[in-house]
């Protein structure tokens, strides 16, 4: 018999281990700075506000001021108390829960129709995406100071909310749509609730809101379409399907993972921006007197808030994702 001998591994896989090794001490040196400045500067601020939102601030006559701690009456003040907060709170979820579908389904028909093959493509692409670029810095603070801009976000509220002028006025001269419109056209058609034509009133009163806030979605799910493997589609008309079929069976499963990225971008996004009503009325009760423990109060019940409001999406989303299993 011959004696067999261990033979040593190749130099192609140490040197593949150390290249990695490399690759991943760079990562490391590359995001330090943010680390440092997360632990040093972010967090400390974080902890300070948790604690001051569970104190009572009062001014020193010689300068500085005492923290007295009172437990949850800061939270039980901004639940129970204070008459907007928890009315902003409640408006704001149910303007969530007609947005996020809206922006979504737009952001995915608009990828839709900007991948096909037509003349111009990149300057349709350029056009939707150039509202979020006019949405940030200088130009968004501009905007917020606009009535015209502020009318036309509004259009939808009162049907909304049950906020506003009502029928009358001049909220109801600037609506695109009314739901006594939509109504004598589906009076005919057998199926269609009520409530479906008001949130199809909402979404078109609200058009420009949508368009606006839709530009980050459809570059996610343009990145989605283009990741598709073509040979697919091929193979899918070679068996005579359909593009409806096409859409239902091969677009959406393998888009779907988009589908979950875009909906929690979208209820961060809503959550956050500066025309957030909730974000602008803690900032209001910061500059207050003795407001500002109640307004680290009211962050951090609305952090929990967009926290729960994340997951509640993440579940319901993520139980029709498709992931696409790569043979090993």
């Amino acid at each position: 018999m011959q004696n067999t001998v261990n033979k040593p591994a190749p130099k192609k896989r140490r040197k593949a281990a150390a290249l990695d090794t490399i690759k991943a001490r760079a990562g490391w040196g590359f995001i330090a700075p943010f680390v440092i400045g997360f632990f040093v500067i972010y967090v400390p601020i974080v902890v300070e506000s948790i604690y001051f939102s569970f104190t009572k601030i009062r001014i020193l006559q010689g300068g500085g001021f005492n923290a007295e701690w009172v437990g949850l009456e800061n939270y039980q003040d901004a639940l129970f108390t204070d008459p907007n907060f928890v009315r902003l709170l409640s408006t704001g979820l149910q303007n969530l829960l007609f947005e996020i579908p809206a922006i979504v389904i737009f952001a995915l028909f608009m990828a839709i129709l900007l991948n096909q093959k037509m003349a111009g493509r990149a300057a349709f692409r350029a056009i939707f995406f150039i509202p979020v670029i006019l949405g940030t810095g200088i130009i968004d603070r501009i905007d917020q100071g606009n009535n015209l801009l502020d009318r036309m976000q509004d259009t939808s509220r009162t049907i909304a909310t049950g906020e506003g002028e009502g029928a009358s006025g001049d909220t109801a001269a600037v609506q695109i749509v009314s739901a006594m419109d939509f109504r004598m056209l589906f009076m005919y058609m057998r199926g269609i609730d009520f409530r479906l034509v008001i949130y199809v009133v909402n979404m078109v009163n609200n058009i420009y809101a949508v368009v606006n806030r839709a530009g980050v979605q459809m570059l996610i799910f343009l990145g989605g379409l283009q990741s598709i493997s073509p040979a697919i589609y091929e193979s899918a008309f070679m068996e005579g399907a359909s593009s409806w079929e096409t859409f239902w069976k091969i677009t959406f499963p393998m888009i779907s993972p988009m589908i979950l990225v875009t909906a929690i971008y979208t209820v961060i996004d809503s959550f956050t921006s500066n025309s957030n009503r909730i974000m602008t009325f803690i900032r209001f009760m910061y500059d207050e007197p003795d407001g500002n423990v109640l307004s680290s109060a009211m962050s951090w019940i609305y952090f929990l808030i967009v926290i729960a409001a994340i997951a509640l999406v993440g579940v319901i989303v993520s139980s029709f994702v498709f992931y696409q299993r790569r043979a090993d």
